[in-house]
């Protein structure tokens, strides 16, 4: 009832076929279902729902049985047999040992599929309970053929959301649960082949104050560095992209299609070219301290990646050049879509240019790009390419596994491919992602988009 008066007519009553009411209410075939998938179609003439129900146990059964128990076996251990060799007839023959990277992989697998079988096994009880009931109250279930025609009309979102729904879960949700397993190991560049469970033993080295390579000095010197840049990487690039576009749009800028394609074309060059070639230009030897050498503007090359502030601040004005493009387009198109008669209204009451930005403009572009601001945000905290390919981090303190510009996803990089350390990376990735989801949840929901999704207010 709560729920029903909070939303109104949004609100939508539970599904009367749940698990509950198919094991209490259900006859003999639904109850059954619970353990021969399918049973209840089967007795309701949905021969080929049931089939398919059936078939996903039978193969589930046999996963487990051929595979899936042995994964589960050794997932609280990781393998113990190291790699070995014996003499035969003179030769020595290596024998095979266990792999602990692959017994963790096939172990969150088996997991994985154990969970989604108990999901499989309400959609058996429901689908189950619900064919019985529509028997009983239209003389028989649906068949096949409706059942089609039904996800390509009433429920054709649960066919248009199943394959996205597939990847989300193969390839973000699987990933993530390995990268958090991996975060509970011992799995470094000491123990890339066997490693055992350790708990909380990495988390404790990422937050002591031990003095290593990895100390929380260090994370929270990285961390906030990472929300600076991503702070004036979002907001810089959406403030000038936003002037640009109302500077281009106006109506007496003269060439508007020539300047929007200028802009363009910053966009068709690859990134990782322009960055690239920025850097090569920045070095102390580049284009642009020779330059300014050779005009007499400085005496000695300027520590553009060489000095930490320098450094800073190089990364975020060259990403403007690289984010203020696209802020235009999006600009343009919302600019172009404000009601001329808000502004003609405006007029006639007698505002000025400031009134009219600050109660039209201004609200209806941060309401519509409220949702691309927390994505670019989110985009910013994970921008590898700016950082790795212009400055790479640097400069680096002798030493230490982070550089003053290293972002959380390129000291991360650092942590796993230079060093081997997968289980500290795996945590400082834990962390990025605990950052992002409070910061992107506190602040959309806080939004106008959010609370009001219907209209511009």
């Amino acid at each position: 009832m709560k729920r029903r008066r909070k939303m109104g007519a949004d609100y939508v009553a539970p599904s009367p076929y749940s698990v509950r009411n198919a094991l209490t209410q259900g006859d003999v075939f639904t109850k059954l279902s619970a353990v021969v998938f399918g049973l209840g179609n089967f007795a309701r003439k949905q021969f080929v729902k049931g089939a398919i129900f059936l078939a996903l146990e039978i193969a589930f059964i046999a996963f487990m049985a051929v595979s899936g128990v042995d994964y589960l076996s050794k997932l609280p251990g990781l393998g113990s047999q190291k790699q070995g060799k014996v003499l035969v007839d003179g030769f020595w023959v290596y024998t095979k040992g266990d792999n602990s990277v692959v017994i963790l992989l096939y172990g969150v697998c088996t997991v994985v599929a154990i969970a989604a079988f108990v999901y499989l096994w309400t959609l058996s009880l429901r689908s189950a309970y619900q064919a019985e009931r529509l028997a009983k109250e239209q003389g028989r279930a649906p068949g096949i053929r409706e059942d089609v025609m039904a996800l390509t009309d009433r429920k054709a979102q649960n066919l248009l959301m199943f394959l996205p729904t597939l990847g989300i879960l193969v390839f973000t949700v699987l990933p993530l649960i390995f990268m958090i397993s991996m975060a509970f190991t011992s799995y470094d560049h000491n123990h890339l082949v066997l490693f055992d469970w350790v708990g909380f033993e990495n988390f404790g080295k990422v937050f002591s104050n031990s003095g290593g390579t990895v100390n929380a000095g260090l994370f929270v010197s990285v961390l906030v560095w990472t929300l600076v840049w991503a702070f004036f990487a979002t907001f810089l690039n959406f403030f000038l992209g936003m002037f640009f576009a109302m500077v281009i749009n106006r109506k007496t800028t003269r060439f508007k299609g020539f300047w929007r394609a200028c802009f363009s074309m910053s966009i068709a060059v690859p990134q990782f070219v322009s960055l690239l070639v920025m850097r090569t230009m920045l070095q102390p030897t580049g284009a642009v301290n020779r330059l300014l050498m050779e005009w007499g503007w400085i005496d000695t090359a300027l520590p553009f990646f060489t000095n930490a502030t320098w450094a800073r601040v190089t990364v975020i004005v060259i990403n403007l050049w690289v984010g203020i493009p696209y802020t235009i387009m999006q600009v343009t198109g919302i600019l172009q879509n404000i009601p001329a008669d808000l502004y003609e209204a405006a007029k006639i009451d007698g505002a000025n240019w400031w009134q009219i930005f600050t109660k039209i403009t201004m609200p209806y572009i941060i309401f519509v790009l409220t949702p691309y601001l927390i994505t670019t945000f989110t985009g910013n905290v994970n921008n590898f390419n700016v950082i790795y390919l212009l400055s790479g981090g640097d400069p680096t303190p002798i030493g230490a596994s982070a550089g003053k510009t290293d972002l959380l996803i390129t000291w991360l990089y650092k942590l796993t491919v230079d060093k081997g350390d997968y289980n500290l990376g795996a945590v400082i990735g834990i962390m990025t992602f605990i950052v992002l989801a409070v910061v992107s949840l506190v602040t959309y929901r806080n939004s106008g988009s959010y609370k009001n999704e219907e209209a511009f207010r």
